[in-house]
């Protein structure tokens, strides 16, 4: 992972177009290709970024970062006008964070049924790799088109986020392009439903209970 502190002006383009004028930030280019901007305040979200896969050009005194958008690129330009700090550190061999008790028996429960998430569901593969994390489930649906789902004992906003980052990975391939993701949870908090809408991404309810027949089920479907 790279770290530079340094005085800097950073212009986007893409899906829309973006500015932030001079000023010291925190710039974060990560071996994944993941690039992030943050400044000294605004808790730990970034100013802006990019997820993999991207192609990070470095002239000097700008960094260029693209990635390719469907038929249009994202571009992210970074001037650096006086640098202040630059490291460079071997962060090792990457651990993914263990799931909970919860979430591990909701996600080997769902992956042996997938039809309790939605209807006609057949499981393709569990902790499919992509550069930024294995999706817990890669299914197909009825007509035979991709699905990423995301297990969580409880969604939030940060789920909703995380499964956007796997579903840019996997569309970056044309033969998923049309790759759609749900987020699966025993609760889901109604910031997360909402965010998750936007995206077009669905969430569905899970009990624990009712994947373990211990209960009648009684599934709730949210948002496409």
């Amino acid at each position: 992972m790279r770290l530079i502190v340094a005085r800097c002006e950073v212009a986007y383009s893409g899906r829309l177009n973006a500015f932030l004028p001079e000023s010291t930030r925190l710039l974060m280019l990560k071996d994944d290709g993941s690039v992030l901007v943050h400044a000294d305040a605004g808790g730990y979200k970034p100013l802006n970024w990019m997820t993999p896969p991207t192609v990070i050009e470095d002239g000097g005194d700008v960094v260029v970062v693209r990635k390719r958008a469907g038929r249009s690129e994202d571009r992210l330009e970074i001037r650096l006008l006086e640098v202040l700090s630059d490291v460079s550190h071997d962060m090792g061999e990457a651990a993914g964070l263990e799931k909970d008790g919860v979430e591990r028996d909701l996600q080997l429960l769902l992956a042996d049924d997938p039809t309790h998430i939605a209807e006609g569901l057949r499981l393709v593969k569990r902790e499919w790799p992509t550069d930024v994390g294995p999706v817990d489930l890669m299914c197909r649906d009825e007509d035979d088109g991709w699905v990423a789902i995301e297990i969580k004992r409880v969604g939030t906003i940060d789920a909703v986020e995380q499964l956007t980052r796997y579903l840019d990975c996997i569309r970056a391939d044309p033969s998923r392009a049309d790759c759609w993701g749900i987020l699966a949870a025993q609760a889901i908090k109604p910031q997360a439903t909402a965010l998750a809408e936007q995206r077009g991404i669905a969430c569905v309810q899970v009990d624990l209970a009712v994947l373990r027949g211990e209960r009648e089920p009684e599934l709730t479907l949210f948002a496409f």
